[in-house]
């Protein structure tokens, strides 16, 4: 019998699995994106409740099957409640893990696009940081993560536009949320993030039409 393994990640996506079980794709640092399932987690009582929710973040403690793996026990140490508590934050989280989870890949490092996700949670959690900005550093990154991008703005812009995405590209993720920008300054950050994303990300995202929806 194989031995457990040990693995710091997230919880991306929660869903049921029968009528007491749930399904999780976990986002972790040693294994890249994964699939376990949380036997009996639906069950009051279960230890496994609540880390099998969405923004669990801690240490998973796994056994490894043929296709899937099988959650054992978590230690987790942020499940950023806050988060889930406030609607806005809530819509900008899911769609960090949304896109997170179109990114990320089975048995390829996941440590970058991990640590951009728990900082960029963090962040909504400031209230000196807009959330739309928020949103455009953290997709800049996601691209730059993935070499999904150009060096400089796809468009000629001001000299702080072009600063704040020499800045996203170059820094590391601890230092990312480390600056603000002016309404109008943020309108042309914004505009070139998503003319990089339609040239590079050939996907809808549900969180985001509801995020947009909302705002």
């Amino acid at each position: 019998m194989r031995e457990a393994v040990c693995a710091t990640g997230m919880v991306l996506r929660s869903s049921p699995s029968g009528e007491a079980d749930r399904r999780l794709v976990l986002l972790t640092r040693e294994r890249g994106k994964i699939t376990a399932f949380a036997r009996g987690a639906k069950r009051p009582g279960s230890v496994l409740m609540a880390a099998s929710r969405t923004f669990a973040f801690g240490t998973f403690r796994l056994y490894e099957g043929r296709d899937a793996y099988s959650l054992l026990s978590a230690e987790i140490t942020n499940y950023f409640e806050e988060i889930a508590m406030d609607v806005e934050a809530a819509c900008y989280g899911s769609y960090f893990l949304e896109l997170a989870d179109y990114y990320s890949r089975e048995n390829l490092d996941g440590s970058g696009m991990l640590k951009l996700v728990y900082q960029s949670l963090r962040a909504l959690l400031k209230p000196a940081l807009p959330n739309p900005l928020i949103r455009r550093v953290f997709e800049l990154k996601a691209m730059v993560l993935n070499g999904e991008y150009t060096s400089s703005p796809p468009y000629p812009v001001s000299d702080s536009a072009n600063y704040a995405w020499e800045y996203v590209a170059a820094s590391p993720v601890e230092a990312l949320y480390r600056f603000t920008l002016k309404e109008e300054v943020l309108e042309e950050f914004s505009r070139c993030v998503e003319e990089n994303a339609r040239r590079y990300i050939d996907k809808k995202f549900h969180s985001l039409e509801i995020l947009e929806a909302m705002l």
